[in-house]
């Protein structure tokens, strides 16, 4: 099992940057898949980005290709995300997950098993 709690979000004018992180608890912090997830007010929850068990591989929502980046440092049981030229549309609570898997991709939040309480991005314009 793991716990997540992400830091890292704050008021930010549009155009600037701000890297997210989650920090996992657990000896087996290597072996999991994580991700981001977002949520706006009135919005379903829609993916952000995914990471695999190694870092050596990384998805991005087609939308977000080139101003997001994530990462992850095993030793530190940290996984990342880096946000750049932002926009008031990226306004959302950010929500970092996990899922025991070393498969191709996960892209929907049904398919993650533990998840973070979420920490406020606000771009304003």
């Amino acid at each position: 099992q793991v716990q997540l709690v992400e830091s890292g979000g704050r008021l930010v004018q549009a155009g600037g940057s701000l890297r997210l992180s989650c920090a996992a608890s657990g000896r087996t912090f290597s072996s999991y898949a994580m991700a981001w997830f977002r949520q706006a007010p009135g919005k379903e929850r829609e993916f952000v980005a995914a990471i695999r068990w190694s870092g050596l591989n990384t998805a991005y929502a087609d939308s977000l290709k080139g101003r997001f980046t994530i990462s992850r440092d095993n030793a530190k049981n940290t996984v990342y995300l880096q946000m750049n030229s932002l926009k008031p549309e990226d306004t959302a609570v950010y929500y970092c997950a996990a899922v025991l898997w070393r498969g191709f991709f996960k892209v929907s939040p049904q398919e993650y098993a533990y998840w973070g309480q979420g920490t406020q991005v606000t771009v304003s314009s």
